[in-house]
């Protein structure tokens, strides 16, 4: 087997099962592997690391894969990655939930692999070289495990580039998914725009997060920020928030709302979905002197890597502090980051910046988190992305 020798000190972090090694740290490699090929990984002495799969093209020249050398990474490993990643949810998936994701890349074992069940149909994300090889063996995974209608690959995000892989938009397996398929989430019902919609059509990682600030709503004033195809405001309006206004720039994320609103059979008359850039809708509100008793800020990831955090985090700043001069006093603040580049505390320091620009005194009442179908894997903390914060406004 070829092997891939590393620079002296720069074995820590494998030593530390840590799943990447950057170009940097390599000093020799013997033989030539391909591009997604497993090699056995060397410290300067030759001591064996782990088994991992280079790619001269990736950033993360070498993905870790199995520290034990006994144990190869053949088929029937990726098959017992599957199998287990898939034992993990099984639990999730019942008469109130039939959307979950299936694998979680890294924190499962399985790199760069994304895989969401949204009712019948499978919706897969493949971003390393390594995974790629190992499609049809995904593929046969879960047919065999889920028996779904259709598999559709959405490889569409631009990571993939860096793999030296092309982008890959398609079906997999079994039938196209129509243009919405159907979803039960915590009981409610959904559409779901799997080919076009954003990401792999659907955010379940806010699943635990809509239904805890559901709890907080009855009777309320709710404005849903960055709503997209409704999750807060439909839990929301389920709740019994005496009224709704859902804001998202997104004009199929607005129609996929509206849609979502009446598939569930909601009070229509409690609706308002506005299309708008969300930042100039607060502003507006605020010169209107318009007031909420709770709002929901749910934005796109502003700090993609460490280096954009600074700036990311004035960004953060100025929507909470808007949000923030919108809630009546004794109002409540529901605010999330989907950066993995700023931790929980960051993000409190944040708000709390805001808060004090805003002349607000504020109270944090509850920490939101990832659920357990993104689970986060103790020696890749970068995969802990979602944080929230549940925020009271004292005076």
């Amino acid at each position: 087997m070829k092997q891939i020798i590393l620079h002296k000190g720069k074995d820590k972090a494998a030593w530390q099962l840590h799943p990447w090694v950057f170009s940097g740290a390599i000093r020799t490699i013997t033989g030539e592997p391909e591009n997604g090929e497993i090699a056995e990984v060397l410290n300067t002495d030759g001591e064996f690391l782990a088994y991992g799969a280079y790619n001269n093209r990736s950033r993360v020249a070498v993905r870790l894969l199995e520290w034990h050398r006994d144990i190869p990474v053949d088929e029937g490993w990726w098959r017992h990655k599957l199998q287990t990643a898939f034992t993990n949810r099984m639990h999730l998936l019942n008469g109130q939930n039939n959307a979950a994701r299936l694998v979680f890349a890294e924190a499962d074992f399985l790199p760069g692999l994304i895989a969401d069940k949204y009712g019948d149909y499978i919706s897969v994300q493949i971003h390393a070289a390594v995974t790629e090889k190992m499609k049809h063996i995904i593929i046969e995974e879960l047919v065999k495990q889920f028996d779904p209608k259709g598999i559709y690959e959405r490889s569409d995000l631009g990571s993939r580039e860096h793999e030296g892989l092309p982008d890959h938009n398609g079906v997999l397996y079994g039938a196209a998914p129509p243009e919405f398929a159907a979803i039960i989430e915590n009981g409610i019902h959904y559409h779901v725009n799997i080919a076009e919609g954003q990401k792999s059509g659907f955010y379940c990682d806010q699943r635990e997060n809509r239904r805890l600030t559901a709890q907080y709503v009855q009777n309320k004033r709710v404005l849903d920020c960055f709503c997209y195809s409704g999750g807060f405001t439909l839990n929301a309006l389920a709740a019994g928030a005496s009224e709704v206004i859902s804001v998202d720039s997104s004009a199929l994320a607005v129609a996929t709302l509206q849609r979502n609103v009446a598939l569930n059979g909601l009070d229509a008359a409690r609706h308002t979905a506005v299309r708008s850039d969300v930042n100039q809708y607060l502003r507006t509100l605020g010169a209107q002197e318009e007031r909420f008793d709770v709002i929901i800020l749910d934005p796109p990831k502003y700090a993609p890597t460490r280096s954009a955090l600074e700036k990311a985090s004035r960004a953060y700043k100025d929507l909470n502090l808007r949000g923030l001069m919108l809630l009546e006093q004794g109002g409540l603040l529901a605010t999330f980051s989907c950066s993995g580049a700023m931790d929980i505390e960051t993000f409190k320091q944040v708000v709390a910046w805001a808060a004090l620009d805003a002349g607000r005194q504020i109270q944090f009442i509850r920490q939101f988190s990832q659920p357990e179908d993104h689970p986060v894997r103790a020696s890749f903390p970068e995969g802990e992305y979602l944080k929230g914060l549940l925020v009271r406004v004292v005076v």
